[in-house]
């Protein structure tokens, strides 16, 4: 788990240091996803699991606004998740 930046921001280039703040975000809310679906998997309780899962899908939901505020800092990102989700696409369809 994340008790700490597992970066220091001292060290990142000024132009790039709110694109490493949102990557950042992005991980440590996948890495929430992966611990309340998880936990959910693992616990007995019916009200335990849902809530856990209502959280997961919460999180989810904060990839999409880390995610969106970094697609208007770095068209790259954008250009380049468009390009990979095309490739699958064509090897899906082979």
């Amino acid at each position: 788990m994340l008790a700490v930046t597992p970066i220091d921001l001292s060290k990142v280039n000024g132009e790039n240091i709110d694109k490493e703040i949102l990557r950042f975000g992005i991980i440590a809310e996948l890495d929430a996803i992966n611990l309340y679906e998880q936990l959910s998997e693992n616990t007995t309780d019916s009200h335990i699991k849902k809530v856990l899962l209502d959280i997961a899908r919460e999180e989810k939901e904060h990839v999409g606004e880390f995610k969106a505020l970094l697609y208007k800092l770095d068209k790259e990102q954008t250009e380049m998740e468009d390009s990979g989700a095309k490739e699958v696409e064509e090897l899906l369809e082979e």
